[in-house]
């Protein structure tokens, strides 16, 4: 089965070469182009294509309401945006108007063979740099609420060996430490958690996933 492909962009030499790229994939046609997005959603209620490589800086109408409205209009439509822009407001706002892939102009060629492929098949696709953007906007945001995030390496390390038994003497050979330094990272690592008994402590480090029940 063949996949039929409409590509969307403002810029007529671009357009060309992802067709040129798209059009040498077996079961794979390029059925339309569209050099803004209003012409993008015309052609896409018009075509019916499987897929729609869409830019989002276009004349007219921009590709993330474009999207919006080819996933009403033509909902069997699957959209794949194609960038220059990395940002998580653009990848997360493309995501929620119904685009199933999001990869940069840059990384374009196999990559955008796959997403489109994955596309239709109905699977999501992000390229890696955009999924490394993702992952990293969702870490800077997590980590202040995650209680672990709140530890120094040490305090980590310690909070550990505390919760598989260790003793202080033990913890202090096995980390090159005075065991009053162990008693005082326990202590501030207690404080940080607003932890204040031993039992608090394992059973906190069991519901984080650092030892076993």
């Amino acid at each position: 089965m063949t996949i039929r492909v409409l590509l969307a962009d403002d810029h007529s030499v671009l357009r060309d070469g992802v067709a040129a790229l798209l059009q040498a994939q077996e079961g794979i046609a390029v059925v339309a182009h569209a050099q803004d997005g209003r012409e993008a959603v015309r052609k896409a209620t018009e075509f019916k294509p499987d897929v729609a490589v869409m830019d989002i800086v276009m004349p007219e109408l921009d590709g993330i309401e474009a999207t919006r409205l080819v996933h009403q209009l033509s909902p069997l439509t699957q959209v794949v945006i194609l960038s220059m822009y990395s940002t998580t407001e653009h990848i997360f706002r493309a995501l929620q108007v119904g685009a199933k892939g999001y990869l940069l102009k840059e990384s374009a060629g196999t990559e955008l063979v796959a997403a489109v492929r994955s596309a239709h098949a109905g699977r999501r696709y992000l390229s890696q740099k955009v999924t490394e953007t993702v992952l990293d906007d969702y870490i800077r945001e997590h980590q202040p609420t995650d209680p672990l995030g709140k530890l120094s390496s040490r305090e980590h390390q310690i909070l550990q060996l505390v919760s598989e038994g260790k003793s202080t003497a033990d913890i202090a050979r096995s980390l090159f430490l005075s065991p009053k330094t162990v008693d005082t990272y326990r202590s501030r690592l207690m404080q940080k958690l607003d932890i204040d008994s031993f039992a608090g402590l394992v059973k906190f480090a069991i519901a984080s996933g650092l030892t076993p029940p």
